[in-house]
């Protein structure tokens, strides 16, 4: 399985398929589960390593916004990511009502907009069913990694070009391996600090009963400690520690698939389709306010917005020049995402105490 997502990983890269490690680990584990029809779990350390590395690299994007930038689009990014969160709270709410099998908690993390790495440890802590979960959410990253350059078309940018950069296997073999070798540029007790606030941080943000503290309190730790090293240090996480961040999440979603989860979300998929419809249509709509409020291009505003695929996003506004606006509103949302995550429980008893389910 290990040697299956390192090779398919490597495959999905070159071809520049979104989350393509993620999903390269699903994929291998998911074949496994099936064939040998047990589930598959990873080492207990192995996830601790992995959701710590994504709550790291969901927060680290924040140092490189200046404040006075920060203090200016907040509001705007406040309001757009408490539409963009209320479309998708209300299109998981509709999802329950309309298939009775699929609780509340799960329909509104299938339909929360972004974090679809996060996803499945925080459907796992709440007692969602991360199956289908995993599903929807990467559902709705292949349709928006899949829109995202046509949309960019339509408004005159050009989508991003892969960089050639020699044969692909060599490539990639020499990137990891090249990885592991020590850099003059960070000294070696920066890797140590990192992997104290990833394998620390989940126990500390339980000690003090923060919500979703698996992902929230490694990036809250690791931005107060970025923020104290010098400039000329940076806690951004090596090239193989992302990878088998990455693979760490496939394999937990994957592991646990089975032919009648698999039957369940496609008897599921057109209203899930629908829904995810939706959304876009909804984060266009709030993008449209955006160009208003902040009086920039339409496509910026909409990749501010943009439901997911965070890498196709910043590749494009990278090659198009936009402002900080695009990274500080998703990775505003993100944390909003994950803080909603972990009170979701009492979200929905809230939901249910004024909009109750209809009995079946």
């Amino acid at each position: 399985m290990v040697i299956a997502s390192l090779i398919l990983g490597m495959v999905f890269s070159e071809a520049n398929v979104p989350a393509a490690w993620i999903l390269a680990a699903i994929i291998a584990a998911a074949a496994s589960a099936l064939i040998s029809g047990e589930e598959l779990h990873a080492h207990p350390l192995v996830n601790r390593l992995g959701r710590g590395t994504i709550g790291v690299l969901a927060g680290l994007p924040l140092l490189g916004v200046p404040a006075d930038h920060l203090a200016r689009f907040l509001p705007a990014a406040i309001v757009a990511t408490g539409l963009t969160l209320t479309i998708g709270v209300i299109g998981g709410y509709l999802l329950s009502r309309h298939e009775p099998s699929i609780p509340p908690e799960t329909g509104i993390l299938s339909m929360l907009a972004g974090g679809s790495s996060m996803m499945p440890a925080l459907a796992a802590e709440i007692g969602a069913d991360y199956r289908y979960v995993t599903l929807s959410q990467y559902l709705r990253l292949l349709v928006v990694s899949v829109s995202l350059p046509l949309v960019a078309l339509a408004f005159g940018h050009a989508a991003p070009s892969p960089v050639e950069s020699g044969p692909w296997f060599i490539s990639h073999v020499q990137h990891f391996w090249g990885s592991l070798l020590p850099h003059t540029a960070q000294p070696w007790w920066l890797l140590l600090l990192l992997m104290v606030i990833i394998l620390v941080g989940e126990k500390l943000g339980r000690l003090i009963h923060m919500p979703a503290p698996m992902v929230l309190a490694p990036m809250v730790l690791a931005l107060v400690v970025a923020f104290l090293l010098p400039g000329d240090l940076s806690l951004e996480p090596p090239y193989w520690l992302k990878i088998i961040s990455y693979l760490s999440i496939g394999w937990a979603c994957g592991g646990g698939l089975s032919l009648p989860a698999l039957k369940f979300f496609t008897r599921q998929l057109p209203a899930t389709l629908l829904f995810i419809a939706a959304l876009l249509v909804g984060c266009a709509g709030t993008a449209w306010l955006l160009t208003l409020w902040w009086q920039i291009p339409y496509f910026e505003a909409y990749l501010a917005t943009s439901p997911g695929a965070l890498e196709t996003v910043l590749a494009l506004s990278n090659e198009g020049g936009a402002g900080p606006e695009v990274v500080g509103t998703q990775v505003v949302r993100l944390i909003a995402v994950v803080v909603l995550a972990g009170l979701l429980p009492q979200v929905v008893r809230l939901i249910l105490r004024v909009f109750p389910l209809p009995e079946e």
